[in-house]
C-alpha cells in the first residue's frame, strides 16, 4: 500500500505530477484542473515534502514509493509531467522503468546539479537550519524566492508571497528538517549515465528567466534523450509552475496532443 499523500481528479489516461523540492500538491492547482479534463491526474507530495512527512535518503527510495502509488493505483503506464527536483525524479523513473512512462514532460530541471546549484541549495539548507535553531520560517523564503522566481513576479505579486512568508512561518520544524534531508538527496546527483534509456516521448522545458537552472542545461537534458523536444517558457523564473500555470499547461497540452 503507498504511504505517500496524493490526490486523484479526472478521467482519462493516467497522468503523474511530480513536486519540485520545496512544493506540495496544492501548488499545481491550475495546471491539475485543466489537465483533468482530459487526463486521470495523479499528485502526490513525495516523502519529505509537506503531506508526506519523513524524508527518505536517495532517490531511488522515491522510485519505489511511486511504483508503489501506481500499482495502489491501478495504473500500469502513465504520462508524467515533473518539475526541478521532480523532473529528476521523472526522468530516472523514465530511464529505469521504460514500461511504466508513456511520455516524460521535464520542466526547469537538469541531469546533474552543477557547484552553482549546489552552493545555492547550501543557502536554503542553512536556511533551515538557522529556523531549527529559532529563526522564523520566512527566512527560508527570504532566501529561495530570488532564486526560485523572476523580479517581475515577485514585484507583481508582493501580497501573495507575504502571504506565503507567513503561511512558511506556521510550518512544522519537522518539514524543515525534512526538507534538510530532500536537499542532502540532491547531492552528486547526475543522470548522465542513464539519460540515453529514455525511449519515450520526451519534452524538456526551460524557464527563460530562471536563477537556478540556466536555459544551457535544460538544453544539454533534451541533447541528450533521443528524439526530445525542446521549449523555452517566456518570462518566468524557476517557479514556472506557479508563475506561469496557464502557460505550462499550454505547453504540456500541445505536447500531449502532438503524440497522440
Amino acid at each position: 500500500m503507498s504511504i505517500i499523500a496524493h490526490r486523484v481528479e479526472g478521467e482519462g489516461p493516467p497522468l503523474l505530477l511530480l513536486n519540485g523540492i520545496a512544493m506540495s500538491i496544492v501548488s499545481w492547482g491550475p495546471i491539475a484542473e485543466g489537465l483533468a479534463q482530459r487526463f486521470r491526474v495523479i499528485r502526490c507530495d513525495l516523502r519529505g515534502q509537506l503531506m508526506s512527512p519523513g524524508a527518505r535518503a536517495g532517490l531511488s527510495a522515491h522510485l519505489r514509493d511511486l511504483l508503489a502509488l501506481l500499482d495502489d493505483l491501478e495504473v500500469d503506464r502513465a504520462h508524467v509531467v515533473g518539475t526541478s527536483f521532480g523532473g529528476v525524479i521523472g526522468a530516472l523513473l523514465a530511464a529505469r522503468f521504460p514500461g511504466r512512462v508513456e511520455s516524460l514532460v521535464s520542466i526547469a530541471s537538469t541531469a546533474a546539479f552543477d557547484r552553482g546549484m549546489a552552493v545555492e541549495i547550501g543557502r536554503w539548507r542553512i536556511a533551515c537550519e538557522e529556523i531549527l535553531e529559532g529563526a522564523p520560517g520566512s527566512r527560508l523564503a527570504e532566501i529561495i524566492e530570488p532564486a526560485a522566481y523572476s523580479e517581475t513576479y515577485l514585484e507583481s505579486h508582493r501580497e501573495e508571497r507575504a502571504r506565503s512568508r507567513k503561511a512558511m512561518e506556521a510550518l512544522p520544524n519537522t518539514w524543515f528538517a525534512d526538507l534538510i534531508t530532500l536537499m542532502d538527496s540532491t547531492r552528486g546527483v547526475d543522470l548522465e549515465a542513464e539519460i540515453d534509456q529514455i525511449r519515450c516521448p520526451t519534452l524538456i522545458a526551460a524557464a527563460q528567466q530562471d536563477a537556478f537552472i540556466p536555459q544551457s542545461r535544460c538544453r544539454a537534458l533534451a541533447e541528450k534523450i533521443s528524439g526530445a523536444r525542446f521549449e523555452i517558457i517566456p518570462g518566468a523564473g524557476h517557479a514556472v509552475v506557479v508563475e506561469d500555470p496557464e502557460g505550462v499547461l499550454r505547453l504540456i497540452r500541445s505536447f500531449l496532443r502532438s503524440i497522440g
